[in-house]
C-alpha cells in the first residue's frame, strides 16, 4: 500500500472536549452532559396520573392513615370514650402495654400461631394441590369440598366448634363410643391443648384458600418442562422437587405473607370460641382480643387505641421485613422492568 493510500484511511483526530462529530468529520458544539435538559412529562400526562391515583390516595389517607393517626392521638390520653379527651398521660399507655404480662403472652401466642400456620398449612396445602392437579376421578368435587370451609362464616365455624369441642360435646362422646375414652380432653380450656385445638380449626378453615392459590400457580407452570424431565428419566417426586416447587415459589411466598398477616391480626375465631376472658387462661389470646378486652370492654378507649397502634406497627414491621427480604425477588423485576 502506498503512502497516499495510507493517508486516505488515516483516522481523523478525536474532537476536542465539548465537540461532537455529526455526519462527516466536522465537529459541532454539544452541551455538557451535566447541563443536558431533561425532557419532563407534559401536563396531559400529569393530569392523567392525578386522575388515576387521586381517588386511591384520598381513600388510603382517609381510611388508613387518618384512623391510625387518630388512634395514636387518643392513645396519649386516659379516655373513656365520652366527649373530647382531656386527661393527657403521654406515653404511659404505651409503656404499660409492654409491661403487661397479659399482652406479652398474647404477642407470644400470635408468634406461635404465625409459625405453626406456616408449618402446618403450607406443606399440607402443597400436597393437596399436587394431588388435585393430577387427573383423578372426582377432582372437581374434591376441590369444592376442600374450599367450602373457607367460605363459611367465622361465626358459624366458631359456634359449631365450641359446641363440638366442649367436654360434653360430640367429639368426646364419639371418642367414648368407639373405645377411645382415654383421648377425651378439655379441648378448649386445657392450656396445653387449646393452642393445638385452635391450630386445627385454623388449618381446617383456611387450607382451602391455600390449595386454590397453589392450584392457580401450578396452572402457570409449562407442561413441556415436566414432560422433558420425565423423558429424561426423572421420577415424579424429582420433578416436583426440582421443577414444580421452585417455579411455584412466588405463589408460596405470597401465600406465606397473607398467612402471616392474618395470623398477627387473628381475632374472630378466638373471640367467638374462647371469649374475651377464657382465652387468657387457655393460652389462645391474641393482640386483637387483648385490645378489645382491655379497651372497649373495660371502657378504657384511650388504652385500647394505644394497643391498636402497637398492633398496627407490629404488622407493619413484619410486612416491611418480609417485603424487603422475601418478596423483593418477586417484585423487583415487575417494578423495574428487569433493568438493573
Amino acid at each position: 500500500m502506498s503512502d497516499t493510500q495510507h493517508e486516505s484511511v488515516r483516522l481523523a483526530p478525536d474532537p476536542a472536549p465539548g465537540l461532537t462529530k455529526v455526519g462527516g468529520d466536522t465537529p459541532v458544539v454539544s452541551p455538557p452532559a451535566g447541563r443536558r435538559k431533561r425532557k419532563g412529562i407534559g401536563w396531559p400526562a400529569r393530569l392523567e396520573i392525578a386522575l388515576m391515583t387521586g381517588p386511591t390516595l384520598v381513600v388510603f389517607l382517609s381510611f388508613v392513615i387518618l384512623p391510625v393517626a387518630m388512634a395514636a392521638y387518643y392513645g396519649f390520653y386516659s379516655w373513656q370514650g365520652f366527649g373530647p379527651p382531656t386527661e393527657f398521660v403521654g406515653f404511659r399507655n404505651y409503656v404499660f402495654i409492654f409491661e403487661d404480662g397479659t399482652f406479652l403472652a398474647a404477642l407470644r401466642h400470635n408468634g406461635v400461631i404465625v409459625v405453626l400456620s406456616l408449618l402446618l398449612q403450607g406443606p399440607a396445602a402443597v400436597l393437596l394441590a399436587l394431588l388435585l392437579n393430577r387427573q383423578i376421578r372426582g377432582q372437581t368435587l374434591i376441590r369444592v369440598l376442600v374450599f367450602i370451609p373457607y367460605v363459611i362464616s367465622e361465626v358459624v365455624v366458631g359456634t359449631g366448634f365450641s359446641l363440638m369441642l366442649h367436654w360434653d360435646g360430640v367429639v368426646n362422646a364419639a371418642l367414648g363410643k368407639i373405645g377411645l375414652g382415654f383421648l377425651q380432653a378439655e379441648w378448649l380450656s386445657d392450656p396445653n391443648i387449646a393452642i393445638w385445638t385452635l391450630m386445627g380449626i385454623l388449618t381446617w378453615k383456611y387450607i382451602g384458600f391455600a390449595v386454590i392459590l397453589f392450584l392457580a400457580g401450578l396452572q402457570g407452570i409449562p407442561e413441556e418442562l415436566t414432560e422433558a424431565a420425565a423423558i429424561d428419566g426423572a421420577s415424579y417426586w424429582q420433578i416436583q422437587r426440582r421443577i414444580t416447587l421452585p417455579l411455584l415459589g412466588p405463589t408460596l411466598r405470597i401465600w406465606a405473607f397473607l398467612s402471616m398477616i392474618g395470623a398477627l391480626q387473628l381475632f374472630d375465631l378466638v373471640y367467638i370460641i374462647w371469649g374475651q376472658y377464657i382465652a387468657d387462661t387457655a393460652g389462645t389470646s391474641t393482640m386483637a382480643t387483648y385490645m378489645v378486652a382491655n379497651g372497649r370492654t373495660a371502657g378504657e378507649y384511650g388504652y385500647g387505641n394505644a394497643v391498636a397502634v402497637v398492633l398496627f406497627f407490629v404488622s407493619l414491621v413484619a410486612a416491611l421485613f418480609y417485603q424487603r427480604f422475601i418478596l423483593r425477588r418477586d417484585t423487583e423485576g415487575a417494578i423495574t422492568g428487569g433493568r438493573n
